[in-house]
């Protein structure tokens, strides 16, 4: 059995600061042993939580595709998501829809998949990429100033070594 064809875990969360406010997405994609395959960040501008969440599970579920991945368990801490994406809850907001649609296209590309909620403490590796991603915007800045551009991904590879600051 090739790797893109073992089950692979994606964690994804998002996060929002203020909720309305500044927003980030982090997913993080394990291999079928535990190891790192990617982490992934994304600044969102200013989102709501749920907002956030979505583009979370989007982000992981776009790197897990690239990779040629067929087998996916997805966790999340968001039980609205889950519920949505499972079909039991109804989507009311219409910022959520075309999240949720986009979502559910991706998830359906995989042959094999899954997707179910998680307590938050199992969830903390993903939570804690999607506040690098506000983090690293400078959106918290004092001065209220967003220094990065909303919409900009970033992944990091195990044995990558982290981006280099500039200044």
């Amino acid at each position: 059995m090739s790797d893109a064809e073992r089950r692979h875990v994606l964690y994804a969360d998002g996060a929002a600061r203020g909720n309305p406010g500044p927003a980030g997405a982090g997913a993080l994609l394990l291999d079928d042993r535990g190891n790192v395959v990617a982490e992934l960040t994304k600044f969102l501008g200013h989102a709501t939580n749920n907002v956030a969440e979505y583009n979370g599970l989007i982000l992981g579920l776009e790197e897990a595709l690239r990779r040629g991945i067929r087998d996916i368990d997805v966790r999340l801490d968001s039980l609205l998501v889950v519920e949505q994406m499972c079909g039991r809850w109804k989507i009311k907001h219409p910022r959520l829809q075309p999240l949720a649609r986009h979502a559910g296209e991706l998830l359906a590309k995989f042959p094999r998949h899954e997707i179910r909620h998680v307590p938050r403490e199992e969830n903390t590796r993903a939570d804690a990429l999607s506040n690098r991603a506000i983090d690293a915007s400078g959106a918290d800045a004092p001065t209220g100033g967003v220094a990065g551009a909303a919409g900009g991904a970033q992944a990091r590879v195990a044995g990558d070594s982290p981006p280099a600051k500039s200044g």
